[in-house]
């Protein structure tokens, strides 16, 4: 059975640049428009003009049985809510996941964002805190990447940080992933440490960097419209996602519109772009 290889070629890298800066800018239009009394929906329509205006197509819509172009979910969901009709409420968690494809290569990203609630200062709060702490957990991975000799390096990285920020739940039915012609391609990439090393970090690596955290327990249920992942406890939920790829300069984060400079600075990592 023929297999393809997890590395890509210098060419199919650049090749997946585009791929990258659509998915960018469709997230980056629907964070514009995540504002209390928005829906998910008129992110959904917002995100699927940009993709199509920058000459790409929704790889969400290439998934069997789903129509959208994100995944929006809120509150409690975790992960692959359907955009609907229900307003953003002040002091939701947002969580906003999309991908695009161009020329048949993809792109795959996600953000959360917690909506202004004067009245709610303390909820405001402990969501802000979970969604920065599952971003910067995030960069931790994205910057392990940089360096590591082995893929799963990065989840024992994440897991670290995230176990000194507090009693973080980190969901384990649900990780990363490879990316290039598909979206969801191989290697698995963990969100925590295991025990075996994972494929060589070496240029043609492209990977989906994606911790998903809870603040209460891991158990997870899927909503009777089978997409929407809902955590079991009713604790609020954040996602956060970049496709990354190694290639012979170092890494580029390919859904950053800086290639991951502003979030990698911290680390000392300074992103080189895929020529």
């Amino acid at each position: 059975m023929f297999r393809r290889s997890i590395y890509k070629s210098p060419a199919q890298l650049r090749s997946m640049v585009a791929a990258g800066r659509a998915t960018a800018s469709a997230l980056a239009e629907a964070r514009r428009l995540a504002v209390a009394g928005a829906t998910g929906l008129e992110l959904d329509a917002a995100a699927e003009r940009t993709i199509t205006a920058a000459g790409g197509r929704s790889n969400f819509q290439l998934v069997p049985g789903y129509r959208h172009t994100l995944c929006v979910s809120v509150n409690d969901d975790v992960v692959h809510g359907i955009p609907g009709e229900r307003r953003f409420q002040p002091g939701d968690i947002v969580s906003v996941d999309g991908g695009a494809e161009v020329d048949g290569w993809n792109g795959d990203s996600a953000f959360t964002i917690v909506l202004p609630d004067p009245s709610r200062p303390e909820i405001v709060a402990a969501r802000e805190t979970l969604s920065t702490v599952t971003e910067h957990a995030l960069w931790h991975g994205i910057a392990t990447l940089a360096r590591a000799t082995h893929l799963n390096e990065v989840g024992a990285a994440i897991e670290d940080y995230v176990r000194g920020e507090g009693e973080y739940g980190i969901l384990t039915d649900y990780v990363g992933h490879g990316i290039g012609r598909t979206m969801h391609e191989e290697p698995p990439v963990f969100n925590y440490r295991v025990d075996r090393r994972g494929p060589a970090v070496k240029p043609g690596l492209v990977v989906a960097i994606e911790p998903m955290l809870v603040a209460g327990a891991v158990d997870t249920f899927v909503r009777d419209d089978d997409w929407t992942v809902t955590t079991a406890d009713g604790a609020d939920a954040a996602h956060w996602e970049h496709s990354v790829a190694v290639h012979a300069g170092g890494i580029w984060v390919l859904t950053a519109p800086d290639g991951g400079a502003e979030g990698l600075a911290p680390f000392g990592v300074v992103p080189t772009p895929v020529d």
